[in-house]
């Protein structure tokens, strides 16, 4: 072991990072788990009795450039909650509620205690979703990443009811489209945040605005966690369509949830109004200081909605009511109308 800690591999260090995930994966199991953290593989026992038909849905992705910043300032306690919401944000969008969650830490060299931070915010992600964290690996490799810095994966599996899938195919002309409300950036469009704050000389230690907060607490604000908002709703509302509002912004991922045709043989549009929601200060602040008009900035920031749902009009107060019930923002932000082809329009 002395060879390979001369090497850069700390084997010991690995021990104790695993202790000390060890409870943080604890406080998030489920019923359905059978082992424990720290074994080959996750095992999970699908409740055969709660299914009649399921679908098992599966998500990955990771925290992009959002790290260098979490780098910067040292702060590593939120960042574990984008790389979950990443993920579960992902498969809710098919109706499919989030099961397990296993992730990806790569490190030059670790740090039980930052690899400690991360986690316990993947366990509280894990938390607000109602997963178990049930595995994961930290991998030490020096020369791959400078001291102090890593890389986050995750991967999500969740289950839906085949006859509850959520695929669009039954969005119609005249549903209407409901936007949530974001907590700020989320973890997409970092590199254009990241130069306007070096271009622009602007201090991530300065007070934002007139906040408690500095400028880069601000921008290291969690992505939201929709699941458990959208799975009650779901409990009551028929919703046709659902959309994660992640890189490509609402005009590259609303049309994601569209039919190529609806149900009477016609081309759905997303006509979405872009002033039906505030807007928030962080996305003031990167307009102003950068000079970029919308058309560049809505493909690449989420602009304050996070996520979006198509439902008929029927059902909007409703969904509002429960949305709101369960602590979200709520905004009628459009409709769907017919075109060429499937799209966003702005009106």
């Amino acid at each position: 072991m002395k060879a390979y800690q001369k090497a850069g591999v700390n084997l010991e260090a690995a021990d104790l990072a695993v202790e000390k995930l060890k409870p943080l994966a604890k406080r998030t199991l489920r019923p359905e788990v059978l082992s424990s953290l720290g074994g080959f593989g996750g095992l999970f026992a699908l409740d055969q009795k709660k299914y009649k038909n399921p679908v098992l849905v599966s998500g990955t992705d990771g925290v992009g450039t959002k790290l260098k910043l979490a780098f910067e300032l040292d702060q590593h306690e939120t960042i574990g909650i984008d790389l979950v919401a990443m993920c579960v944000n992902d498969i809710l969008v098919q109706g499919a509620e989030p099961l397990f969650f296993l992730d990806y830490l790569a490190c030059g060299k670790l740090l039980p205690q930052q690899v400690e931070s991360v986690v316990r915010g993947i366990s509280e992600g894990c938390l607000q979703s109602g997963s178990a964290l049930l595995g994961g690996e930290t991998a030490e490799m020096p020369g791959m990443y400078e001291s102090g810095e890593y890389d986050l994966a995750g991967f999500s599996v969740g289950v839906v009811e085949r006859e509850k899938l959520i695929d669009g195919n039954r969005i119609e002309i005249g549903d209407v489209l409901l936007g949530l409300a974001s907590s700020g950036v989320h973890s997409n469009g970092f590199s254009l945040a990241r130069q306007i704050v070096e271009e622009h000389e602007l201090d991530l230690n300065d007070p934002f605005q007139e906040s408690t907060q500095t400028l880069g607490e601000v921008l290291l604000t969690p992505t939201k966690i929709y699941v458990k908002a959208i799975l009650n709703l779901l409990k009551t509302v028929e919703v046709k369509g659902m959309s994660h509002i992640t890189g490509g912004g609402l005009p590259g991922n609303v049309p994601r949830m569209l039919p190529e045709k609806t149900p009477k043989g016609l081309i759905p549009v997303a006509e979405i109004e872009k002033g039906a929601w505030p807007d928030l200060p962080v996305f003031s602040l990167l307009r102003n200081e950068s000079g970029l008009p919308e058309e560049e900035l809505f493909p690449v920031f989420n602009m304050g909605i996070g996520f979006v749902i198509c439902i008929p009009e029927s059902v909007e107060k409703t969904t509002k009511d429960i949305l709101q019930q369960n602590g979200e923002k709520v905004y009628r932000i459009g409709q769907i109308g017919s075109g060429n082809k499937v799209e966003v329009q702005w009106v």
